[in-house]
């Protein structure tokens, strides 16, 4: 079968734009874990990127990997196109890295117990992965930091708790300290260890610290967490203590305080909510600023700046946690804990301008701030990245970032942990590609399932079960860069929010409704059914199916809806009771006489796990699929736009042989998902023709869980 050539425009085209370009971040490049293990090696073993530094040169990125107990290396002398160095054996659980030149000195925690807590600080060549010298720390390493002049390396000694003990708080002795060396001429001397008591300082546990981040300024002043006692320190370089103040705490509203509802509502509040900070930087010598992650009774959920002598300069609230939301990267099941969980951060100026790159754990997205005004931050990107960023590094030398994210989803058959590199160069963001930002109201958004172009230019689009107590129509401004959001409209059953839907295809009645289908879960008690819906969200008409249809009926049920004149169709997703192997029913529903009939789509054999459809449209004298497999990353083979001659849709009664329709490839869209410089999500979900034959595409970000949380929404040209 030819393959059929439209006249698409190219991703790369759309992200360039036409306006004057600023100097922005972009994703240029990621790194697989794995990649870093020898050959013969067993792949299938979980790995991670949690820490990571850079060369004095900035060719060569470390990180840290927990799971295999080493310290990975890449090569980023093309920063696009990055190689594996290998791992280094450690003997040990790696917590942090620092690199001085050459020299990585990495934290390794080698504690046999809570109360027996011990660890050591290497030093490795990296070109080599000579290790070069150990110096016992006399308790567990949690972070490091290198001083600006590269003379002394200071390591947070956590010594952390046992959550499993004693409700989990603090204080749980032996006491956490701040361990600094000297280096000289590419290595340490252990003789000059010393160790800063930062005991009876904090309201919290005073007599059980525990350090969880250090950073060091130009004087030599070292910063330091206290998480767990929502306390900060800052110390000389002899382990001094120059200064020490709480981390406070903050009142939030508008938050969403319901975690796993099912539903992202910014209508909570939590009074006197602990900072419990992890992260902390130096903005400048006077001037530093903290990640209010939280641990047991806290997070904050953005990050506050503070002079170093304890005044407050500056609170973020929720703002952030919102603008995540607005990408449609708010994690909903942990909305009673954390939100988006500010965890890591890196500050590094860029062309002049200092900025704080936010980590949001959760979230899986960077936020870039403009911080030349430490009580003014302003957020100027945000940033995709893998799942769960761990830490960060600039590079500003080559106009370079890179994040380790630490999730690793082998078991689960999903995507590897990555080192993602961005450049800082003249374009346009090429993300958000989907955004509800200057939407009337904070609209947060996610798992996008469905689309269909309306008459009134916009796109429409439904979300699945993963926010199944808030199904709802999103209207889409598709001609604008990013697409915009514009309104949302709840799904209702007299008058309340509707309940058991899992909306997986939308499409206009040409009346100004809309025809819905849900994919049913018995397993959940969601029907297999398609609604009828008014142009404010009323369901004022629901189709169960027919019994023939029951009886062979499984959960991958339908995956998009499509009108033709009084016909609907439904895409079935898999096969099947009574279909053959590689065969899925194109159902049709007659809305004036009540019918029901069926076609066969051939389908794809998979190479792996399954193929299925997940989207049906109709245009002019053709139907278009989306047909897809489950496969992610490097896995993936079938993402693919096909169409049917709409001639050929005619359906034959349920119960027998249906005729089978042919099928012609019009947009393989791995090429497409390639391109944002990621790894090749699994879920494309939507498909919407404009009149004028505009072809729009999205996919479904499972609501954040197990997911970076990437949605990506972009046109692939102009039907004929």
């Amino acid at each position: 079968m030819p393959i059929r050539t439209l006249c698409l425009t190219s991703v790369l085209a759309i992200i360039a734009g036409t306006a004057s370009a600023d100097m922005v971040f972009n994703r240029i490049a990621s790194f697989a874990t794995p990649l870093n293990m020898a050959e013969g090696e067993d792949t299938a073993r979980e790995t991670s990127a949690e820490i990571i530094s850079v060369t004095e040169d900035g060719m060569t990125l470390v990180y840290t990997d927990s799971p295999l107990s080493v310290l990975g290396r890449i090569d980023i002398t093309d920063p696009a196109n990055p190689q594996p160095l290998g791992n280094i054996e450690l003997g040990g659980e790696p917590t942090a890295v620092s690199v001085i030149g050459s020299t990585a000195y990495v934290g390794v925690n080698t504690s046999e117990s809570y109360t027996q807590p011990s660890g050591y600080l290497g030093a490795i060549d990296v070109a080599t992965g000579e290790m070069l010298g150990q110096c016992d720390l006399g308790g567990q390493p949690d972070s490091t930091a290198a001083a600006k002049d590269g003379s002394f390396v200071a390591v947070a000694i956590e010594n952390e708790r046992d959550e499993d003990l004693g409700d989990g708080r603090v204080p749980q002795l032996p006491a956490g300290f701040v361990a600094m060396v000297d280096v000289a001429d590419g290595t340490f001397d252990c003789d000059t260890l010393r160790k800063a008591d930062v005991t009876g300082l904090a309201e919290i546990a005073s007599e059980d610290p525990e350090p969880e981040f250090t950073d060091i300024n130009s004087l030599g002043e070292v910063a330091v967490t206290l998480q767990e006692n929502n306390h900060i320190v800052i110390l000389a370089s002899d382990g001094s203590v120059l200064s020490d103040f709480p981390a406070g705490a903050v009142d939030l509203e508008n938050i969403d305080t319901q975690d796993e509802r099912g539903a992202i509502t910014f209508d909570g509040s939590q009074q006197d909510r602990k900072r419990e900070p992890d992260a902390v930087q130096w903005i400048d010598d006077d001037h530093i600023v903290i990640a209010n992650e939280g641990d047991m009774d806290g997070g904050s959920r953005g990050f506050t700046v503070f002079n170093k002598d304890g005044t407050e300069v500056y609170e973020s609230g929720p703002s952030f946690e919102h603008a995540v939301a607005q990408i449609g990267h708010y994690p909903d099941k942990r909305s009673d804990a954390k939100g988006v969980e500010p965890e890591g951060m890196e500050i590094a100026t860029f062309d002049g301008t200092p900025m704080m790159f936010l980590l949001s754990e959760r979230g899986s997205v960077v936020g870039v701030y403009d911080m030349s005004d430490p009580a003014a931050p302003e957020l100027v990107q945000l940033l995709p990245s893998g799942i769960s960023p761990e830490g960060a590094v600039a590079i500003p030398s080559r106009n370079l970032l890179a994040t380790a994210n630490e999730t690793d989803l082998i078991e689960d058959g999903g995507v590897r942990a990555h080192v993602m590199i961005y450049e800082y160069a003249e374009g346009e963001p090429a993300y958000p590609t989907l955004t509800s930002e200057g939407a009337d109201e904070l609209i947060g958004w996610g798992a996008i399932s469905g689309m269909v172009a309306g008459e009134d230019g916009y796109v429409y689009a439904v979300n699945d079960s993963f926010y199944g107590f808030q199904p709802r129509i999103s209207k889409i401004d598709a001609s604008e860069t990013p697409a915009r959001i514009v309104s949302a409209t709840d799904i209702t059953r007299a008058g309340r929010i509707a309940q058991k839907l899992d909306l997986e295809g939308i499409t206009t009645d040409g009346d100004g409704g809309f025809w819905l289908a849900s994919e049913g879960r018995t397993d959940r008690v969601i029907p297999h059914a398609i609604y009828h819906v008014t142009a404010d969200g009323e369901i004022d008409e629901e189709v169960g199916l027919p019994a023939e249809l029951m009886a062979v009926e499984k959960r991958f049920g339908f995956e998009g809806i499509t009108m033709i004149g009084d016909t609907l169709w439904m895409a079935v997703q898999r096969e099947w009771g009574d279909d053959p192997a590689n065969h899925v029913k194109l159902v049709s529903y007659n809305t004036e006489t009540g019918e029901w009939g069926a076609v066969h789509y051939p389908k794809a054999e998979p190479e792996t796990g399954w193929v299925g459809l997940s989207e049906i449209t109709a245009h002019g004298d053709w139907v278009y699929v989306i047909e897809r497999d489950n496969q992610i990353g490097a896995d993936a083979v079938t993402k693919k736009v096909y169409r049917i001659p709409a001639a050929e849709m005619q359906p034959a009664a349920l119960g027998g042989e249906l005729p089978v329709v042919s099928k012609e490839e019009v947009r393989d869209l791995i090429p497409d998902l390639k391109q944002w410089n990621g790894y090749v999500v699994d879920k494309i979900e939507g498909l919407a023709i404009t009149q004028d034959g505009t072809i729009y595409v999205s996919t479904d970000n499972d609501g954040v869980d197990d997911s970076s949380g990437e949605t990506f929404f972009w046109s692939i040209g102009t039907a004929e």
